[in-house]
């Protein structure tokens, strides 16, 4: 990989000019695409003609990363310190460890958005002696998709609470992998976690 440095210059197709251009190196501001963020001070190639950023060198990849990471919005609950044993349980019933919650959550609530039938049998369990209990444990879950997930999720099962909803989803797991043992969900799940090891 070759790393430039700024005042380098290099051959680029520049979008706006709509044709290839040299592009200069040099230190910018740049929006995200999506609109939902400025990186601040990142190495780009600056078209000579238009003075627009037509280029991302590979080098700079870290630093966008970094700036998206940033604008992951978590998803907050306080529940009582059983369910957080649940997905412990769970998390090791699929070959993972309590790092693995995360991933887990992730994947149940993907799924669960994506599967609207699956997901409007989450407010029963919130009726069962599991889903009660003095809220005595935090679980803060992060991912850039995850936020807008939960809303979906909401709108779909019509419970407003995050914490509800987080609460089924969890029974929904211990449901799933700790009592009836559900072949699909536990074998993707022990090969997500195996990537993971």
């Amino acid at each position: 990989m070759k790393i430039f440095k700024i005042g380098d210059s290099k051959q680029a197709m520049c979008e706006t000019c709509g044709s290839l251009q040299r592009a200069t190196f040099a230190l910018r501001d740049v929006p995200l695409s999506d609109g939902s963020g400025v990186v601040k001070s990142v190495l780009v190639g600056v078209c000579d003609q238009c003075d627009n950023v037509s280029l991302l060198p590979h080098q700079s990849t870290p630093v966008v990363q970094k700036q998206l990471l940033s604008q992951r919005k978590p998803v907050e609950s306080r529940l009582p310190a059983h369910m957080i044993d649940i997905l412990n349980l769970a998390a090791l019933a699929v070959g993972g460890s309590t790092d693995f919650i995360q991933s887990l959550m992730k994947y149940y609530i993907f799924t669960l958005v994506s599967d609207q039938n699956a997901a409007k049998t989450l407010s029963r369990f919130l009726s069962s002696d599991l889903a009660k209990g003095r809220a005595e444990k935090r679980l803060s879950l992060k991912g850039r998709r995850l936020y807008d997930d939960v809303d979906t999720l909401k709108a779909i099962t019509d419970i407003d609470n995050t914490t509800d909803l987080i609460k089924g989803v969890i029974l929904k797991i211990h449901d799933d992998l700790l009592v009836k043992k559900k072949p699909k969900p536990l074998e993707q799940l022990k090969n997500i976690a195996a990537a993971m090891a």
